[in-house]
């Protein structure tokens, strides 16, 4: 049953290609959002805190400040809104999963850049 499942993800849903990023990255995500009959770009530029899943479930979520208040979005690699993803700067994590980011303010909340 699995292996059919893993078929059908494979043929049936259109891969885009994105470039690679890991959490600690800072990127910029480009969406189409409908609003009744026009359709819009809008951008969402953070810091990746996590990537999950695999093949078409995978996800990445994306946490950037507005203001004071910390705002996260979950985004599916294979969502048909999604149009590209640019890389602002890769950082330099530890950690898989960084939750702790979170509760990181000020001068803290920095993330050491690699320089290529």
């Amino acid at each position: 049953m699995e292996s059919l499942i893993t078929f059908v993800e494979n043929e049936f849903v259109t891969k885009k290609e994105f470039p690679k990023f890991t959490p600690g990255d800072t990127i910029t995500v480009y969406y189409e959002i409908k609003e009744g009959e026009k359709t819009r770009t809008q951008f969402f530029k953070g810091v990746v805190i996590q990537r999950r899943g695999s093949g078409a479930t995978e996800t990445f979520t994306i946490r950037k400040m507005s203001g004071t208040i910390g705002v996260e979005r979950i985004f599916p690699v294979n969502m048909p809104a999604l149009q590209k993803v640019e890389i602002n700067k890769k950082g330099k994590v530890r950690r898989a999963r960084i939750f702790y980011f979170r509760g990181l303010t000020g001068k803290k909340a920095r993330i050491k850049e690699i320089r290529s």
